[in-house]
């Protein structure tokens, strides 16, 4: 088949959606020579020509017009108005027929309309198992996403989902057939893998860190959980343990919020605002850390419990449905509402170096089961199937 392997072009700023598609397509450059297919990155105009240098030679690149033909509140018009829109071609159509594609994959969690058959990945449906969290539900913002869903999983020809709490959820909110779901770990950035030795400590502290400290990378959306993790902090402060607090990420509207606990709390000089960092920088931060606390209420799939396996960072996380699927016994669990068993963890780390010891052995092998290359080779063999009854239409 000739499949159109559609890219969002996240910014780098954007976290964990920029990293795994950049992956994904890297990994997918070096598996498709040797694949029965033919691929065609379909990608966003301002990232198509940048691409092109990028993938010259190993994958061909076509640009799409941003922001057109996107499932939305298309869904809410009249029956005619949505008939009308819906007998016009999008422009990812457009573009993909001219190319003569034959099915499209999206590669990360986006979603835009075409009449073609498609994959596509969903890593979380937070919007129904958490609808309370402002981002999740304020300003129309459910009923937006609730429906823009339903249309585009349920007319999915197969969903990518990295656990089994994932499908289920899946069948749960959306009535997805079971055999429409294709179970893909999230896998480990391979800049991660492998990373070169170097030195961590100068590029630690001239970010202004102090040990002992604890790394979390998160923008600052309500659902990321700050608040609990100061909490959790202070609550050490108040038993005489001082642990500092790296926080990486972009402001989604609740970083004052955050900063404004913390100095109601007398924690401001151990908590550090450290914005968006390069990615050496972060490299450094997870090898010096005394751990990751990974404290979101939501995911399962969150990719920086992986990066920190892979770097020698122990991970405290939330207990969460799923989390023990993806990560395992290589993690310390902790209730992520309740301040005192964060700060438990966060101690327990800092007093057991053998318990900290083996977390890293763990991580280090649970990082290495299941990388960006197995991944597109999971989506592949998928496509190797559907072929079979893709050849029964023009």
């Amino acid at each position: 088949m000739h499949v159109g392997a559609v890219i969002a072009g996240f910014d780098p700023q954007s976290g964990g959606g920029h990293t795994f598609e950049q992956e994904i397509l890297w990994a997918l450059k070096d598996a498709a020579p040797s694949s029965a297919h033919h691929f065609t990155v379909l990608a966003p105009s301002a990232s198509a020509e940048s691409l092109k240098q990028v993938l010259s030679g190993s994958l061909d690149v076509a640009a799409v017009p941003q922001h057109t033909g996107r499932v939305g509140s298309m869904l809410f018009r009249e029956i005619e108005a949505v008939r009308a829109h819906w007998r016009r071609p999008s422009d990812l159509d457009r573009v993909a027929r001219a190319q003569k594609i034959d099915f499209i994959w999206f590669i990360s969690a986006h979603q835009q309309r075409t009449d073609l058959p498609y994959m596509t990945v969903v890593w979380d449906l937070q919007h129904r198992a958490t609808p309370w969290f402002p981002e999740m539900s304020a300003d129309g913002v459910w009923d937006s996403r609730d429906a823009s869903h339903r249309w585009f999983l349920q007319r999915a020809t197969k969903i990518v989902t990295g656990t089994e709490i994932g499908r289920a959820q899946l069948t749960q909110f959306f009535q997805i057939p079971f055999e429409n779901v294709l179970i893909l770990p999230h896998p480990t950035p391979s800049y991660a893998l492998n990373a070169a030795p170097g030195e961590s400590a100068s590029a630690v502290a001239n970010l202004g860190m102090k040990k002992p400290f604890v790394l979390y990378p998160a923008q600052f959306w309500p659902h990321k959980n700050h608040a609990n993790l100061l909490l959790a902090i202070s609550d050490l402060k108040r038993r005489g343990q001082v642990i500092h607090l790296g926080l990486v990420g972009s402001d989604k509207g609740n970083r004052k919020f955050v900063a404004d606990l913390a100095a109601r709390e007398g924690i401001s000089e151990q908590v550090h605002f450290l914005g968006f960092v390069s990615r050496e920088d972060l490299v450094a931060l997870y090898r010096d850390a005394l751990a990751l606390t990974y404290v979101s209420w939501c995911g399962p799939e969150n990719l920086p419990p992986l990066e920190a396996f892979a770097l020698g960072c122990p991970v405290i996380a939330s207990q969460i449905p799923g989390a023990n699927e993806q990560l395992g016994e290589a993690v310390l669990m902790c209730e992520p509402g309740d301040p005192k068993s964060i700060s438990s963890a966060v101690e327990e780390l800092l007093v057991d170096a053998a318990l900290r010891a083996r977390l890293i052995v763990a991580g280090h092998a649970r990082a290495r089961r299941f990388s960006p290359s197995d991944y597109v080779a999971g989506a592949i063999g998928f496509l190797d199937q559907f072929a079979t009854i893709r050849r029964c239409w023009p």
